[in-house]
């Protein structure tokens, strides 16, 4: 059964969608501020980090790499480093460290008059207001889109040269963005610095626990214009529609079958290698995953946690709910294209289509005769029976 998978904490890293306006403000500061900063992406990441750690830990260069007049000179010169003595993160202008001290304090003086938000940078502010506006002063020359801040400018035209300058140490994997490296590094160190308040859960990634937190508001801000369902992720968004398009780019390179997702296709490839991991302890019946075993053992325990708010009735899953509820509302999604009749469940809807081809799949043991049926050949078999239950008496 195809579905799409709404929540996903360990999301691996997109590209595509490594630019998002809910972390502008992490990335902002995660970089060094003005000028600096890109100087500093543009260097070895690693370099730079062992510079700024040997100057915070009192080292020196030797005297042979500086000259006398050199000395001199940084003796006549006021010290152009301004350390933070929270974290050790040392900056060359007085003012970026003012702004950085910010974070550890939580100060965020710049507030939009719009919807409230507080940045703790008047250019955070700035690049925010944008959202409203809907201004993208930032063009790309290659291909016309835009951007709202410079910053994402810049990495998207390394989507087009390929420029992948910031790569981990641990496996190799090359970046375009310093920020998306250092989300990367957490699957290696384990790290789930974003923690839900609500529920205690943690997340590698700030935007994934946005969209988590939508779970417990019930927010869905994502909605399909041709149905008006909702989703809480984007991502989400674009594989429902796929749905209404017909698209299913990814495909089984076993049987050639095709998917809407590649949750789906992974799902799906497990029949071929007959991965069976999933094995029910009570009855030693397996699935190919976790979630049908999850549904399957709700069956042994007679758990129903799903309860319909209408009659009282409850269900095993939230599908079969989902389904239910259509009982109470009316609703009738699936629509034949012949002649316009509507259905509660998909299934049903290609039992009837059976009327249009003429299909009929169920056949009769005893004779020629076959069904579009299934009740219809119950009731058939049952005159086969009869008439042996006589022959069988005459005899």
């Amino acid at each position: 059964m195809a579905f799409i998978k709404e929540e996903s904490e360990d999301m691996r890293i997109d590209e595509a969608f490594s630019v998002k306006q809910e972390d502008t403000e992490e990335q902002t500061d995660l970089i060094a501020l003005k000028e600096e900063s890109q100087e500093t992406n543009e260097v070895d990441v690693k370099d730079w980090i062992k510079k700024r750690c040997d100057f915070v830990n009192g080292e020196k260069s030797t005297p042979t790499e500086k000259t006398s007049s050199e000395n001199g000179a940084r003796k006549n010169k006021p010290n152009s480093y301004f350390p933070c003595h929270q974290c050790g993160k040392t900056f060359s202008q007085k003012q970026n460290l003012a702004v950085h001290i910010r974070i550890h304090t939580g100060e965020k003086p710049f507030t939009c008059t719009e919807c409230g938000q507080s940045f703790t940078r008047k250019e955070t502010l700035i690049s925010h207001v944008r959202i409203h506006t809907r201004e993208k002063p930032y063009k790309c020359q290659e291909c016309g889109q835009n951007f709202t801040q410079k910053g994402h400018l810049n990495a998207h035209m390394r989507g087009h040269t390929g420029h992948k300058p910031f790569t981990c140490t641990q496996c190799g994997q090359s970046f375009t963005r310093k920020e998306s490296l250092i989300s990367h590094v957490r699957i290696h160190t384990g790290e789930k610095p974003f923690v839900c308040q609500q529920c205690g859960q943690s997340f590698t990634q700030k935007g994934n626990l946005s969209a988590h937190m939508r779970i417990h508001t019930g927010v869905k801000p994502f909605a399909c214009k041709l149905c008006g369902k909702s989703y809480s992720r984007k991502e989400c968004l674009d594989t429902h529609l796929r749905i209404h398009i017909g698209e299913k780019p990814f495909a089984c390179v076993e049987c050639g079958k095709n998917f809407i997702s590649k949750v789906n296709l992974y799902q799906h490839m497990r029949i071929h290698s007959r991965e069976n991991c999933f094995v029910c302890h009570q009855c030693g019946m397996s699935f190919t995953d976790g979630k049908q075993l999850k549904d399957h053992v709700k069956v042994h325990i007679g758990q129903k946690p799903f309860m319909c708010h209408h009659c009282g009735k409850t269900c095993i899953n939230k599908s079969i709910l989902k389904v239910h509820v259509r009982v109470h509302t009316g609703e009738k999604p699936f629509s034949c294209p012949q002649c316009g009749k509507s259905f509660t469940q998909k299934q049903n809807i290609k039992v009837h289509m059976r009327v249009h081809t003429g299909e009929r799949p169920f056949k009769c043991v005893y004779c020629e005769k076959s069904f579009k049926y299934q009740r219809d050949l119950r009731h058939h078999l049952q005159t086969h029976s009869g008439k042996q239950s006589q022959c069988s008496s005459v005899r």
